[in-house]
């Protein structure tokens, strides 16, 4: 009985291992060389990469490129040439 036991708590903390960390968007903002690598790997379509991990690299570089600032609004009065 206590072999058993012994198996089964081995065999349940074997089966307990780290998971891979997911890139969330913010992360991928803050690393931009891991962001470039995560797009690369979205764009050869490898079969590991979660869709989720695909859309925060998306997401990711949108930010990046537009920015989280107040949106442009244009000036009451018409400039003067």
């Amino acid at each position: 009985m206590n072999r058993i036991m012994l198996l089964t708590f081995a065999l349940v903390l074997s089966a307990c291992g780290k998971s891979a960390p997911t890139n969330t968007v913010e992360s991928l903002v803050a690393h931009p060389d891991r962001l470039r690598e995560v797009e690369q790997r979205c764009a050869n379509v490898d079969a590991k990469m979660a869709p989720d991990e695909c859309n925060a690299a998306s997401e990711a570089r949108h930010r990046l490129f537009m920015g989280n600032g107040p949106q442009y609004t244009p000036p009451k009065d018409p400039p003067k040439f």
